[in-house]
């Protein structure tokens, strides 16, 4: 069985620590590194009720039975429209270890935006997941419904902070880059543009009728062994290729053109050649809308991230892409 693991990268570039995840989620809404304390970790049976109990829930119950972490920036000012981004952690490890890994909290506050990232639901294996597509990651069939998920997270921190409608966006790796699809397709009138590395979108495009245009960038190595960077399938389905993904938004986006360098190179993988990552996007698309992809020549699922680097390269993308 394939797995999708973004793991905890604690010394990169000399080690990559993968869990399948005895972590613990996050206890509550208000920022974590303010003192948030430990859930404790559930069991695979304990986690699906939850979610079935939380189903009936309005958004404030759905995030009391399964919390989220919410770094509150040290710029925020209440009444200031301020952007949230929402981040979904790869297959087996929890939003805290795929914080680790981005570091995206230091982004937030420089940038002054709200960052959000909570824990999907333990499988029969103890791995957390979260259901995005019939590809990645719902292994036991749990169906859990982690849109409704999102949309509770949402609705809770604007109830609490001054979120800016028009600049909601969302991050995602491996099986989080799969969800990241997902709420663009399902969640477009919301999402205002999205970030995934090692994501795919749906295979079967008839699951994916946005009826809004959300932006795009599929950040993905040519050397992935996991999620195939030309497409591949696994245990539930088929995913397409990285290529093909953002050709399908190109389409679903209504952008004219072609897929063309724009020039720009990047260095996300600090174990492989400087500027390894090469830039293409989409032509012709509606004002405010794009649709990119980069390829990092040579790099795996799990890049050694060049940070701080990172979260400029997410931020820069996301922060120019707010709903027109």
């Amino acid at each position: 069985m394939i797995k999708f693991i973004a793991c905890t990268v604690a010394l990169l570039p000399l080690s990559l620590g993968c869990s399948s995840s005895s972590s613990s989620s996050p206890a509550t809404q208000p920022d974590a590194s303010a003192g948030g304390g430990d859930a404790g970790v559930m069991t695979a049976e304990a986690s699906a009720e939850a979610e079935v109990e939380a189903s009936t829930l309005d958004a404030a119950g759905i995030v009391a039975a399964r919390p989220y972490t919410l770094h509150v920036p040290t710029g925020y000012q209440s009444g200031q429209p301020t952007p949230l981004v929402v981040m979904f952690h790869g297959y087996g490890v929890t939003g805290a270890d795929q914080e680790a890994y981005f570091q995206l909290t230091n982004a937030s506050d420089e940038h002054t935006y709200l960052y959000a990232y909570g824990d999907g639901t333990l499988d029969k294996t103890n791995s957390w997941f979260w259901n995005a597509t019939d590809a990645c990651c719902d292994l036991y069939g749990v169906a859990v419904d982690d849109v409704q998920w999102f949309d509770a997270v949402v609705a809770d921190i604007s109830s609490k902070y001054t979120v800016d409608p028009k600049r909601i966006f969302v991050v995602g790796h491996s099986n989080g880059g799969f969800m990241a699809h997902r709420l663009a397709c399902d969640r477009s009138s919301t999402v205002a543009a999205i970030f995934s590395l090692a994501g795919a979108q749906w295979d079967d495009l008839s699951h994916c009728e946005p009826t809004d245009k959300v932006s795009v960038a599929e950040v993905h190595g040519n050397a992935d062994t996991e999620i195939d960077y030309d497409g591949g399938s696994t245990a539930e389905g088929v995913y397409p290729a990285a290529p093909t993904t953002v050709a399908d938004w190109a389409t679903r986006n209504g952008c004219t053109g072609p897929l063309a360098p724009t020039g720009q190179t990047y260095t996300i993988d600090v174990t492989l050649p400087a500027n390894q990552t090469v830039v293409q996007a989409y032509g012709g698309c509606p004002s405010g809308i794009d649709v990119q992809l980069w390829t990092i020549n040579g790099g795996g699922h799990i890049p050694a991230l060049n940070q701080p680097a990172w979260g400029e390269y997410v931020w820069g993308f996301l922060s120019a892409h707010p709903k027109p």
